[in-house]
């Protein structure tokens, strides 16, 4: 056998470490690949092992492919333990455009996960608190709770998520210990309900987030809006690996609480009708979850006519605008389904278009579900008569999900295309561009846009 020289070795060993450095490690797991070191040495051994550089350096070739499908190439390298920095949208100040700056990212404490965030999405409720009309300004604060990722490493206590875990953070959670979350009839779980004054971490009332020292405040204990965040294990839902990010990510606030609406809440049954207030991306998830239930009449009401085509999509079979009468709403209603709907779900928060679903129901049967959020001090009347004849007026939070429970058999339901989530993305951006999707919500155009983390 011819005779290794150690300095050739090493010098191979050098160049090729230096040529693949950007791709080892980041192969997928199984991949069997020769060390650089191991490389030097076979390619000046035999030439049987000559043979094999070509396909080794295949091999290498094909993992740094893979590995930019797995959007892992141009985010910080995975330190666990350790303060990380990345690329976050800050919003400084009360509706002014967030700004992209490196912040420093703390590694989870007991019973907390960091996780690399792929891809989120903006939701109003985003919108809302970073104009700050009416709510508690806190600032500065990364927003953002639409997302999906992967755990990069996890804090003491955690068992059930490992790195590599593909996940959902949830603005609400899951503790399994409170008797909401043992109670098969509620979501509302005591520890980790949703709080939207606090900025802080659970477990020492401190931010993860920093920049030169200073704190930035968290939102919704998610802060999807950087490229890694961390969260409470009870807020992570682990999903299929196999599922899109792009497209799941979605499902972890507006589509599920619109669908749940109606699947979870009102229930209805297959042949009925169901009204629908709203036409935004929450009230299209309560109209496809009447499709997907069977209802033979959706009616959609929206004071945008723009949205009904659209709306087609999601199962809306008739429209109405309630600028186009002269007459309530609900008696509307009532003349076009001989005396009212069988379920209607309000998916505004307008006090106006919570008292109209619930009169729009029939007597006897029917019943409202109550999915937008109103300021908190608002108060709405009707008449009690409207419960003595036997309406039913529910509300529902997350639409009744249990996240850590129920959201990954809903990821499996979008693998089997048993749901479409893909009509619902109109749009997808980078993060550099993140304003846009603000800009495209407040000018009303298009559902859910995406942004890539990756930029």
């Amino acid at each position: 056998m011819m005779e290794i020289k150690p300095h050739r070795v090493l010098y191979s060993s050098a160049k090729l470490f230096l040529q693949f450095k950007h791709t080892v490690g980041t192969c997928r797991r199984g991949s069997k690949l020769f060390s650089p070191l191991t490389l030097a040495a076979s390619l000046q051994t035999s030439a049987f092992v000559r043979k094999a550089r070509f396909s080794q350096f295949h091999q290498y070739s094909h993992c740094a492919s893979q590995s930019k499908r797995n959007l892992s190439t141009k985010l910080p390298i995975s330190r666990p333990g350790q303060i990380l920095t990345c690329k976050a949208a800050v919003a400084w100040k009360a509706g002014e455009p967030l700004k992209i700056e490196r912040v420093q990212v703390a590694p989870p404490q007991a019973n907390e996960v960091r996780i690399k965030i792929a891809y989120t999405s903006l939701c109003r409720t985003d919108l809302v608190f970073w104009q700050a009309k009416g709510q508690t300004p806190i600032f500065p604060r990364i927003f953002g709770h639409e997302a999906a990722g992967v755990v990069e490493s996890v804090g003491g206590g955690v068992t059930d998520l490992k790195p590599g875990d593909h996940v959902l953070p949830v603005f609400t959670g899951e503790c399994g210990e409170c008797r909401h979350c043992k109670s098969e009839e509620s979501n509302m779980c005591d520890l980790l309900r949703i709080n939207t004054d606090r900025g802080v971490m659970l477990s020492d009332g401190k931010s993860r987030f920093s920049i030169g020292g200073e704190p930035i405040y968290h939102f919704l204990g998610t802060s999807s809006f950087s490229q890694y965040t961390v969260a409470h294990v009870g807020s992570v839902a682990k999903i299929n690996p196999a599922a899109p990010l792009n497209k799941v990510c979605i499902l972890s606030c507006g589509v599920s609480t619109g669908m749940g609406a109606a699947l979870n809440v009102a229930k209805p049954k297959k042949g009925s009708t169901v009204a629908v207030f709203g036409l935004g991306g929450v009230g299209l998830a309560a109209a496809e979850g009447a499709r997907i239930a069977g209802a033979s009449r959706i009616i959609g009401i929206d004071f945008n006519p723009g949205k009904y085509e659209k709306a087609k999509e999601f199962g809306v079979t008739e429209y109405i605008n309630p600028r186009d009468h002269r007459k309530p709403v609900q008696q509307v209603i009532a003349e076009m389904t001989d005396g009212g709907v069988d379920y209607s779900i309000e998916c505004t928060g307008n006090i106006n278009a919570m008292i109209q679903a619930f009169e729009a129901c029939h007597d006897g049967w029917g019943v409202a579900v109550l999915v937008g959020v109103p300021s908190s001090d608002a108060v709405f009347s009707t008449n009690p008569v409207n419960f003595l004849s036997e309406k039913t007026l529910k509300g529902t939070f997350f639409g009744n999900y249990k996240p850590r429970t129920d959201l990954p058999g809903l990821v499996d339901k979008y693998m089997n295309k048993e749901i479409n989530l893909d009509k619902f993305i109109t749009d997808e951006i980078p993060l550099s561009e993140i304003n846009k999707a603000f800009d495209y919500m407040l000018e009303k155009k298009g559902l859910r846009c995406i942004i890539n983390m990756e930029d």
